[in-house]
């Protein structure tokens, strides 16, 4: 499993590729949590880039219903049928025959949404990933809206009937942890918590993904926001910002971290004013000497 996940560009311990590996194996759900920034939306990309399947994403937020997620009508072709068809009766004596409202709510005009989607996405091919994102944004109602769906993986259009996947997706839902996520949820779910990457794995990670930044930069780039994370931040920066600075570093020709360096590109890994002010009280030439050394 880990070796499948790194030639797809994701370097996972031995905890996460075993949760996957079961995953898969029992066609369970996965719920990932963690902090921002740990690498659980991208284990979704990498399942669906290694599996084949298409990566359908929903995106949580508070106030997520069922539209956005699940299905709608397409109101604006439903509306051409019917003058379409009141068109074509004022010929007739502009009756509408009585079939034409079944045929406003037939699948011809039903819009798709990411979970409608992937229940009933071709059993012919590779099933599909479906990233639910961020469930802690949302709202108790699509939470247990979501346990019905999981529990037999069947939707309800009242109009059409009830779908049914032939084929389960694979499913990984994610959560910052900004609420905690409802025990019935978890139940139906293999779990497992996300850590930052330790030292080595995050220079493997940067060198992974940003081949062109030179191996000294990538180890002290790494070490620096290593350091960083200690400080007590409101937004730590993540693996993704620990590749954003070592690409920036390396755009402006840079080989090797410096004081100077760190203070023109902080931006790249630290995203709040006030955790900027919080690493310069710190010290940016501390900062640059403790990476130096970290990285050897």
């Amino acid at each position: 499993m880990r070796t499948a996940l790194r030639a797809n560009g994701y370097l996972a311990d031995e905890g996460l590729a075993t949760v996957l590996f079961l995953g898969l194996a029992l066609r369970r759900p996965l719920l990932l949590e963690g902090e921002a920034g740990v690498g659980k939306t991208e284990v979704a990309k990498v399942l669906a880039r290694w599996r084949g399947g298409e990566l359908l994403r929903v995106q949580c937020y508070e106030g997520i219903d069922v539209t956005q997620a699940v299905y709608e009508w397409d109101y604006a072709r439903q509306l051409l049928h019917l003058r379409a068809a009141e068109a074509r009766a004022s010929g007739t004596g502009g009756v509408v025959p009585a079939e034409v409202e079944d045929e406003l709510y037939s699948e011809r005009f039903l819009v798709r949404r990411p979970l409608l989607a992937a229940i009933t996405a071709p059993p012919d091919g590779p099933p599909p990933v479906l990233l639910i994102d961020e469930i802690d944004r949302a709202d108790d109602e699509f939470e247990a809206f979501l346990l019905e769906v999981l529990s037999d993986y069947s939707v309800t259009v009242p109009e059409l009937g009830t779908f049914s996947a032939r084929v389960p997706p694979i499913v990984v839902i994610t959560s910052n942890r900004t609420r905690d996520v409802h025990d019935a949820l978890k139940r139906r779910c293999l779990y497992h918590w996300v850590e930052h990457p330790d030292f080595e794995r995050e220079v493997e990670i940067v060198t992974l993904r940003a081949p062109e930044v030179a191996p000294v930069l990538a180890r002290q780039v790494a070490a620096a926001v290593e350091r960083i994370r200690t400080l007590g931040l409101y937004k730590p920066p993540g693996v993704a910002e620990t590749i954003d600075w070592a690409m920036a570093l390396a755009a402006l020709g840079r080989a090797t971290l410096d004081e100077s360096s760190i203070e023109r590109t902080l931006g790249a890994a630290v995203k709040y004013r006030e955790d900027a002010e919080r690493v310069h009280d710190a010290g940016i030439a501390e900062l640059a000497r403790v990476a130096i050394e970290r990285a050897g």
